[in-house]
């Protein structure tokens, strides 16, 4: 059995989360989820503001901003933010993987 590199595991694993992101949001439920369900319930629902941070979302709502069709601004958003979240995890692995320093190359003693 033949083992695949590292950097297209990733790149295979990328291209699957960002597809299903893009493809499968836009057909996710409209219903609300069970806070906001009990909150209409309870009749609360219209007395909850947005918290700063959510106020100046790059993506409120799961819709990309500025895109009519909901359809297409849910996929757009589902794929934005897999490639962000994406690159920020890259990212912080770098920066970890720089501080602990060089490795042993392989088929070394450690």
């Amino acid at each position: 059995m033949s083992k695949v590199p590292i950097r297209i595991f990733v790149a295979l694993g990328l291209a699957v989360a960002v597809g299903l992101a893009t493809a499968v949001s836009p057909f996710a439920s409209s219903s609300p989820d069970g806070l906001e369900k009990v909150a209409g319930d309870k009749q609360f629902l219209n007395d909850g503001k947005l918290h700063s941070i959510q106020e100046d979302s790059p993506i409120p709502g799961y819709a990309f901003p500025g895109i009519d069709n909901a359809r297409v601004a849910t996929g757009i958003a589902g794929f934005v933010g897999t490639l962000g979240v994406f690159t920020l995890g890259y990212g912080l692995a770098y920066i970890v993987s720089r501080r602990e320093g060089p490795r042993p190359a392989r088929g070394t003693p450690a």
